[in-house]
């Protein structure tokens, strides 16, 4: 998904940030409250310090988590792409942990102090548990963002037809939704058919499509394949419970795996 040039996401991303901001600043500002409980002598400036560097560390690397939901949702193919989150979750706690260290090194300096983070493992182990935690409790949300977030289907006027952008590094191709066949995965590509026989790359993940264009008429219907349900002419078994999609000049495969795209292609002949 194109994050710039994509409205929905942005608004996606800040409330999802909106939220974690709040999220967080209840938590940091009932740490507060701990700190200067547990010890009132040492003052309330530290505390605030300590917390409100956290807080904005932990805002200014919340695109970390982001970035690697969009790369590998959950329900993305292969699943071996979902072990993205492993290194992501570690690096937005580097990130986190580093960037709330330096920032407390010069709030402490400009006070004519010294800040000591130590001992460094024990800190960053405790660190990164907690940082792991907020890291899957943002992946539950990223992925609950369909169900709350819906993406606004554009409505057609009289005569007119939804389009869609294909880029191809520089390049840009406005197609008509109803010249699109069928969408295969490439590795990092994917390749759209179009009905004139033209064949259109594109640098993208087969489940941000599917995300985007399933509203519009698009079915997923094998982990490689997302095509038009409005140019299916025929559906034909093949045995094992797989089926061949024909799509005009185009034939796809239906897996077994998509019982619901077989079931709704099967409403759709009826």
């Amino acid at each position: 998904m194109d994050f710039v040039t994509d409205g929905w996401l942005r608004q996606a991303f800040l409330a999802s940030l909106a939220i974690a901001a709040a999220t967080a600043g209840v938590i940091n500002a009932m740490n507060v409250i701990q700190l200067v409980h547990d010890n009132p002598a040492a003052g309330l400036a530290g505390p605030i310090v300590t917390e409100g560097t956290s807080f904005i560390t932990f805002l200014l690397f919340f695109w970390i988590p982001w970035f690697a939901w969009l790369v590998a949702p959950p329900f993305v193919r292969p699943r071996w792409k979902l072990l993205i989150h492993i290194p992501g979750a570690l690096i937005f706690s580097l990130c986190h942990v580093g960037g709330f260290v330096l920032l407390r090194k010069l709030a402490f300096w400009m006070a004519g102090s010294h800040y000591a983070y130590e001992p460094l493992a024990t800190q960053f182990l405790y660190e990164l548990r907690r940082d792991a935690l907020a890291y899957v409790l943002f992946a539950v949300w990223f992925a609950l963002i369909p169900l709350f977030w819906r993406k606004p289907a554009p409505a057609l006027g009289p005569g007119e037809a939804l389009t869609f952008d294909i880029r191809d590094g520089a390049k840009l191709t406005r197609v008509r939704l109803d010249e699109i066949l069928a969408i295969g995965s490439l590795g990092n590509y994917v390749e759209f058919s179009l009905r004139d026989g033209r064949r259109l790359l594109m640098r993208s993940s087969l489940s941000a499509l599917e995300s985007e264009l399933a509203p519009r008429g698009f079915l997923r219907t094998h982990r490689s394949w997302l095509m038009n349900v409005k140019h299916v002419t025929a559906l034909k078994p093949e045995g094992s419970g797989d089926y061949t999609v024909e799509l005009a000049s185009l034939t796809v495969p239906l897996s077994r795996r998509y019982p619901q795209a077989l079931a709704k292609l099967r409403s759709a002949e009826a």
